[in-house]
């Protein structure tokens, strides 16, 4: 496998990254997704000893209708929550129970991560899984003939390294405000948060946007308050990077007219905004329009050989890994593409975009850069018991 190594320019003067958090409506889609794989993957393996073939990563988030209110209001129709894809539905005469599967981790997430939602009252789910296709379902089992695992689509992975500043900021304002110890603290802020963040040379501003709980705020000068906590927040994780930074929090808000960013479950779903998989951050928890990325939805795609999700884990994976073993790289960017039916760890074509430290030189560079992605590919097979304990996150 040839592997090419080229060099590229250092980023630019400007810059803008976004990340949707925990509860908003497209990370919510892609949990569930995900939770769907896993809990599947794991029945399969614990029933028949291997994981079946499956793509479970097609799902859609109908939002409800609510009526939130200072000291509290009411959810009037519940979200909806449709879960589609395909998957091993049979095994000879034992029939796999695809729908009390998806129910159950569907359930269970939503639950453990959403402390607003009643499950049983505020939301609907639907599943819409249905069996396979034959070419794809032979195409999955070949690799045991094979003693190889293939590739069961044509698709593109991407990653790069390191994250810059903003990237990081971004990632750990959300975060920040979904901690457990945050959150216990201040329950009047709901998990749906989403950060846009924005550079221009050394200044850079983060719009924050978060539901905040009606029945934890018994008036507007609560609500402003809290929001200053969450600004306060932000600052404190974000500001040492920069020499200048702007927060802004619920930038719609236009408190003399009693517009506010409140909400019955913390939750945008309720009655403000759709959700669907794929429309929110790739796998490193990211929205990076200055960065490569792919389009792939990566939740809910099979754990074992769907490169939409594999390669652009293990793009990322080797993009950090050319930053810190070769001396004189400063950034990386790298790029897999697979055919259909041939092996996971021989792509059609991998690329590595290396920028370089003044004075580097890639010549010499290029020959360990090629190492240290096929290294990564190499490393393909410990992905899967990582994602089925839920110890990488795709989204």
């Amino acid at each position: 496998m040839k592997i090419r190594v080229d060099a590229m320019p250092g980023p630019g003067q400007a810059e803008l990254v976004e990340r949707k958090g925990l509860g908003h409506p497209d990370t919510i889609c892609d949990a569930l997704a995900e939770e769907l794989s896993r809990a599947l993957s794991q029945f399969y393996l614990e029933r028949f000893g291997t994981v079946l073939h499956h793509n479970v990563d097609k799902a859609l988030l109908v939002g409800g209708v609510a009526r939130p209110r200072f000291g509290g209001g009411e959810v009037i129709e519940p979200i909806e929550l449709h879960l589609a894809g395909r998957a091993v539905t049979r095994v000879g005469s034992d029939q796999v129970p695809v729908t009390e599967i998806a129910l159950r981790s569907a359930t269970e997430w939503l639950k453990q991560n959403l402390r607003g939602l009643d499950v049983e009252r505020h939301v609907r789910i639907v599943t819409h899984v249905r069996p396979g296709s034959l070419d794809l379902s032979e195409l999955f089992q070949r690799r045991e003939r094979a003693h190889r695992v293939l590739a069961n689509d044509t698709s593109i992975g991407v990653g790069f390294a390191p994250l810059s500043a903003l990237e990081q900021a971004v990632l750990a304002a959300e975060r920040a405000l979904n901690e457990p110890g945050f959150r216990d603290l201040h329950p009047a802020g709901g998990e749906d948060v989403k950060v846009m963040g924005r550079r221009d040379g050394a200044r850079a501003a983060l719009t924050v946007a978060r539901a905040f709980v009606d029945r934890h705020l018994p008036d507007l000068d609560a609500y402003l308050a809290a929001k200053e906590v969450v600004r306060a927040r932000v600052r404190a994780v974000a500001a040492a990077a920069f020499d200048e930074l702007t927060v802004t929090v619920n930038a719609g808000d236009d408190p003399a007219q009693g517009t506010v960013y409140l909400t019955v479950t913390g939750l945008s779903a309720e009655a403000g905004d759709d959700g669907q998989v794929g429309r929110g951050n790739r796998v490193n928890g990211l929205i990076t329009p200055y960065r490569p990325m792919s389009l792939e939805a990566a939740a809910g795609k099979n754990p074992v050989s769907h490169v939409g999700k594999l390669y652009n884990l293990v793009a990322a994976d080797a993009a950090q890994a050319l930053c810190s073993e070769l001396e004189g790289v400063l950034g990386a960017e790298v790029y897999l593409v697979s055919s259909i039916g041939r092996p996971i760890d021989e792509p059609d074509l991998a690329q590595a975009r290396l920028w370089l430290r003044d004075g580097a030189e890639l010549s010499s560079l290029a020959p360990r850069a090629g190492e240290v992605v096929g290294q990564a590919l190499a490393r393909l097979p410990a992905l899967l018991p990582q994602l089925l304990r839920g110890d990488i996150r795709v989204y």
